[in-house]
């Protein structure tokens, strides 16, 4: 098992985005020296996170760290050229001796489509062109290409190309069954969002991409599974609940008024909460317990949890990676191993 972190780098009132970044490079940083396998750091063009920039982000990040790979959370691959895409993944893939990954998804947020020129309308056909082409570019260095929504490409050459061959694509997705089936007839790897209700929802689908996977010739067992939630350790229940509980309740009920759900409650924070919800917050023996459930629902190969949500405190972070890293990735690794 794959254990890792990801973030958005969220800007709070007291936290402006120069600070946030240089807290984040020192999240980086601590998590690789604990020996953690993965860092993930979301794209989004909006005034409450810090990264529109991931690659440059990564890039920083590649030269402070030894071992830990280095991803995005998502790439919103829609409104992205996949030339620059990939040649900038690239880029950080040499940087970094081979340690670069691509997260594709289609995004959560829409800021992107009028910032950039595009149409809303074509948001799934958008998304499925630029990936067809982004896995041609990683394929050939010299791509000739022609679709609808980017000039075409004539015996194009691409550069650099990465140390890793090919270039780390993972499909990252929400709860669209057609998502799930996409990167199984793809085979590429899944990556999941599982940001509310119950992990268990997802069983059914992760078995759809293993599935579609098989009948479209790949092998299901070479294709990882990863989940990626919302998670915070401490050293006690009450404490993890104290440092965390505020922001990340603010954060969604912010979110919420844009989409219309009403304000996070309590109870709905404590059924995400409890063992059977989608939160990973407690104790280091808590939170292995709740990413061990998961993994004997969904067989996933790597777990991310997202830990500096909204204002949560920057020393509370540091501590909760720290208690991720020297205590709950044992635990979990030792019982998947056992398994």
């Amino acid at each position: 098992m794959e254990l890792g972190l990801a973030t958005f780098a969220d800007v709070s009132g007291s936290i402006g985005p120069r600070q946030r970044l240089a807290n984040l490079l020192e999240e980086v940083k601590l998590a690789d020296e604990l020996g953690l396998d993965v860092f993930g750091i979301g794209e989004h063009h909006r005034p409450d996170f810090a990264v529109s920039a991931p690659t440059t982000v990564l890039a920083a990040a590649a030269v402070l760290t030894q071992r830990i790979r280095l991803a995005s959370a998502v790439t919103v691959l829609s409104t992205a050229d996949p030339v620059v895409v990939f040649e900038e993944f690239a880029t950080v893939d040499l940087l970094s001796g081979g340690r670069a990954e691509i997260m594709a998804g289609r995004g959560s947020f829409t800021e992107s489509f009028p910032l950039f020129g595009y149409d809303l309308d074509h948001y799934d056909e958008l998304f499925a062109e630029k990936l067809g082409l982004l896995l041609e570019l990683r394929e050939h260095t010299n791509v000739t290409w022609s679709g609808h929504h980017r000039p075409p490409l004539e015996n194009a050459g691409v550069h650099p190309r990465p140390v890793q061959q090919p270039l780390p694509v993972w499909l990252a997705v929400g709860g669209t069954p057609q998502s799930f089936a996409r990167a199984g007839k793809l085979g590429l790897p899944l990556t999941i969002a599982i940001i509310g209700g119950e992990p268990a929802r997802f069983q059914p689908l992760v078995e759809l991409y293993r599935e579609t996977a098989e009948m479209s010739g790949h092998d299901p067992a070479t294709l990882p599974v990863a989940i990626n939630t919302h998670g915070f350790v401490a050293e006690t229940s009450a404490a993890a609940d104290t440092a965390f509980a505020p922001s990340y309740t603010a954060m969604m009920s912010r979110i919420g008024r844009e989409r219309g759900w009403p304000p996070m409650s309590q109870t709905q924070y404590e059924a995400l909460r409890s063992p059977r919800g989608a939160l990973a917050v407690g104790t280091p023996e808590q939170v292995a317990e709740k990413i061990l459930y998961e993994h004997e629902l969904l067989g996933h190969q790597r777990y991310i949890a997202q830990m500096s949500v909204g204002a949560v405190e920057h020393s509370d972070v540091l501590r909760s990676i720290e208690l991720f890293g020297t205590e709950v990735a044992p635990l979990v690794r030792a019982e998947v191993a056992r398994r």
